[in-house]
């Protein structure tokens, strides 16, 4: 004869609201579409960029920020935790990045920069409820930051994909190898991010794991 205990009604009732809870946290293709969310003008430079700075693994998000001429201003890596995805646990995540490498643009009317997201993960091109997550959590992430929410791309083993947009590459990917700084055509002042007075400094990687 075995005994146990059967879960308590309010231990179900709190676990379906907590999982309703990060479903509400979660934008859908067609939401993000929807938002207007601003294009880049060459996203291949711009992920060939972040890939040879960051060199991500699956689980890494690497969120970056870019100036008015998408000019690489700073960005930061980090390695996903092993939790339930969460768009709030996502925006903390990145907001907290996004305040260690950069300045707020809170007292500007309109945001002059953008912040996108590469979000390095197993799995294929297709949107997953986690990619959802990820896309609440730089919208509200750069709400509070005062910065324009800009792509969100992953890079899995078939290569890279904006998601709602439709572009993508074979390369680079998640097991290719990062191409040298000095091979990626970008203009040489995006290599440097800018302090709060607007002075260039050296590039640095930041990462969080």
């Amino acid at each position: 004869m075995t005994f146990g205990f059967a879960p308590s009604a309010a231990t179900s009732i709190a676990a379906s609201a907590g999982s309703a809870s990060r479903l509400a946290r979660m934008l859908e293709p067609a939401e993000w579409t929807a938002a207007g969310i601003p294009l880049l003008r060459n996203p291949r430079e711009v992920v060939a960029g972040l890939h040879s700075r960051h060199r991500p693994s699956p689980a890494t998000a690497v969120v970056a920020v870019l100036d008015h001429e998408e000019r690489l201003a700073a960005s930061a890596s980090f390695t996903r935790r092993s939790t339930p995805a969460d768009g709030w646990e996502f925006r903390n995540a990145l907001l907290a990045q996004l305040r260690r490498v950069i300045p707020h643009d809170l007292r500007r009317r309109t945001p002059v920069r953008t912040a996108v997201l590469l979000y390095c993960r197993e799995g294929d091109e297709r949107w997953t409820e986690e990619d959802g997550a990820w896309m609440w959590g730089l919208r509200d992430a750069c709400t509070l930051h005062g910065l324009r929410c800009g792509a969100y791309i992953t890079l899995t083993r078939g290569g890279w994909q904006v998601l709602g947009e439709g572009r993508g590459g074979r390369r680079p990917s998640s097991t290719s190898r990062p191409t040298a700084l000095g091979d990626v055509p970008v203009d040489p002042e995006s290599l440097a991010p800018r302090t709060a007075s607007g002075a260039a400094e050296p590039l640095r990687r930041t990462a969080a794991r």
